[in-house]
């Protein structure tokens, strides 16, 4: 197992400051990460969802051993993160939005050099791992630019070179694409799809854009007010808290009878009655509905299109914070 969290909690002291005193008022025990448990197993892909505020970035702080949690039991990558913490660093790669592992004077492919070093890599795996990211990233025409010179999105697809050069077992990705335009974004999500699928590298993803985790991850574990509100996989979730499913199909001619399909709870008509939208719920087999419309109609096109994970989100914040 790569991860074993068992109620996991970090609290913080925050006391009331009046200007630049604090005020006679006692100060106060507020938990941060409130009893989180958490399994993942080798190779997943976790998508490690909340509003902000949720604990997200605390619980990842603790899971690098960054922060040491007030109580419960971690493991990571069956060490210990607080006792563990530079074994722990060799067996994971980390890549945060707003921050950077690269030397920013440097050019590129010093950074990678020197983290190759750090490592103890071996300069022939070194040399096969860097090749790799460096084709598949698109880094060739950059390797010679210092990092400060660098675009949001190169910079980006380096941090994530550095953080696999020493093969870790555990990817942590916090915002990994935030700022990034389509074509970097993209370009990242396939790389990453590839490392987890070839190589087997788990990974634990925290991110704001909900496309990265439509993309990338086959289970979603969301928190809110530092405790664990749904973990689940991705279409499970969809079926839970999203909204209604939709046929879209395209006819060849009108066609009146598609009144009335059973599980069908609403019905829209466009383009002069050549495209109907059908509305249905989880209880409804897709199949056998497209199987009724073809029987009925002529169809030129049909399209059924799942909750989107925006709607699944929104749905999950707001169960959990009525819950609360």
């Amino acid at each position: 197992m790569i991860v074993h969290a068992v109620g996991l909690r970090r609290e913080f002291v925050v006391g009331r400051r009046r200007w630049l005193r604090r005020s006679s008022g006692a100060a106060r025990r507020v938990a941060a990460v409130d009893g989180i448990d958490l399994r993942i197993e080798a190779g997943e892909t976790i998508g490690f969802l909340g509003p902000n505020g949720a604990g997200k970035s605390t619980t990842i702080k603790m899971l690098t051993g960054i922060l040491v949690p007030t109580a419960g039991t971690l493991t990571v990558c069956g060490l210990d993160p607080v006792t563990r913490r530079r074994d722990l660093a060799r067996r994971i790669g980390v890549v945060f939005g707003q921050r950077s592992a690269l030397w920013w004077d440097l050019p590129l492919a010093d950074s990678f050099a020197l983290l190759g070093a750090i490592h103890r890599v071996p300069a022939a795996v070194h040399r096969e791992r860097l090749e790799r990211c460096v084709e598949v990233l698109g880094l060739a025409g950059i390797l010679a630019t210092p990092v400060r010179q660098l675009s949001l999105g190169q910079r980006m697809r380096g941090e994530v070179t550095a953080a696999l050069l020493h093969a870790p077992p555990l990817l942590v990705l916090d915002e990994p694409t935030v700022g990034l335009d389509l074509v970097s974004k993209e370009r990242l999500r396939v790389f990453l799809r590839e490392v987890n699928v070839r190589d087997g590298v788990t990974v634990l993803l925290t991110t704001h854009d909900l496309p990265d985790v439509e993309r990338l991850c086959r289970r979603v574990v969301v928190i809110d007010r530092g405790r664990v509100v749904a973990d689940d996989g991705l279409g499970t979730l969809r079926g839970r808290f999203g909204g209604p499913r939709e046929l879209v199909v395209d006819l060849a001619a009108p066609a009146p009878q598609l009144d009335g399909l059973p599980g069908v709870t609403s019905t829209v008509v466009e383009a002069d009655g050549l495209r109907r939208r059908f509305a249905f719920g989880p209880a409804t087999n897709a199949a056998d509905l497209v199987a009724e419309v073809t029987r009925r109609a002529e169809v030129r096109d049909l399209t059924v299109l799942e909750p989107s994970i925006e709607e699944v989100v929104r749905s999950l914040y707001s169960t959990a914070q009525h819950r609360g």
